[in-house]
């Protein structure tokens, strides 16, 4: 059974990156930490084939991406799209994936709906559309809104997302009303689970209406009492899955790096095969 710790993206984690370090590097300085990492720049804009390649070049062969899916697709740019228009979206996106999937470092990908995306008949039949257009694939899905895990819906929500092949989305975040989700230990794909850590800052995820919002939201520290609740909760889960993967969106303060090295060694967890941990700025890599 296979565990891979990883961070959200990865061009603004201070403890990884030296000053001297060129973006072009950063990716390969990234590889040479952790084995998986969240594309999350595929959710603003569906990205070229030619860029996923030279992606695959700066990473290791057991590396992988778990991309987020185009912010279209789960509605958060809150435009209307004819199906027509939708499926057109979904090959082109699909077609400039296939060097990762082609590659074997396509992890999944992730469908994180916004918070208005709450229980009812017309968004399950947009799930159901989305899997039907993505047979082929991998996909995990994350909830933002409670009303899929009411205590009363809770058990119909995961063997809805176990009949259709969702990889369940497992997080902890703030307990902060009907735009967030409690932590749900379930699993819903026997090939994979994913967990994602975004911190407990409650003030922060309700006041994303200010400038500086996305800052604010994920600036939170795990203390090591909170990771440690997680090591059991992690060992069970291990249980049902052949692949858990675990990501930290805690980038704001620059936590999420030093969190996930935490958790790594409470799990006793190494590996092997990335990139060396010495990259030579000189190269025209």
């Amino acid at each position: 059974m296979l565990t891979l710790i990883g961070l959200t993206g990865w061009g603004d984690h201070q403890d990884i990156h030296q000053a001297e370090i060129n973006k072009r590097h950063k990716l390969e300085a990234y590889a040479a930490h952790f084995p998986v990492v969240e594309l999350d720049s595929a959710f603003y804009s569906i990205i070229k084939k030619e860029q996923y390649e030279k992606w695959l070049d700066q990473t290791p062969s057991n590396f992988s991406f778990v991309v987020k899916a185009y912010q279209a697709f789960t509605g958060h740019d809150r435009k209307m799209y004819t199906r027509k228009e939708m499926k057109s979206l979904f090959n082109d996106y699909q077609a400039n994936l296939e060097p990762l999937r082609d590659a074997g470092k396509l992890q999944c990908i992730l469908f994180q709906f916004p918070p208005w995306f709450d229980l009812n008949s017309t968004h399950i039949n947009r799930l159901k559309f989305i899997r039907e257009h993505f047979k082929d694939y991998p996909i995990a899905i994350e909830f933002r809104n409670r009303t899929w895990y009411d205590k009363r819906i809770r058990k119909k929500t995961i063997d809805f997302l176990n009949e259709n092949q969702w990889i369940h989305t497992i997080c902890d975040e703030p307990q902060a009303g009907v735009g967030s989700i409690p932590t749900v230990l379930e699993v819903t794909n026997p090939q994979q689970a994913l967990i994602r850590f975004h911190g407990r800052n409650v003030y922060g995820w309700n006041h994303n209406g200010q400038e500086n919002w996305r800052e604010v939201r994920f600036l939170y520290n795990y203390s090591i009492a909170e990771l440690s609740e997680w090591v059991d909760r992690i060992h069970q889960l291990k249980q049902q899955v052949d692949q858990l993967s675990i990501l930290f969106n805690n980038n704001s303060g620059g936590h999420a790096y030093q969190n996930a090295k935490t958790l790594q060694q409470m799990l006793n967890i190494s590996y092997e095969e990335l990139n060396p941990k010495q990259i030579d700025l000189f190269s025209d890599g």
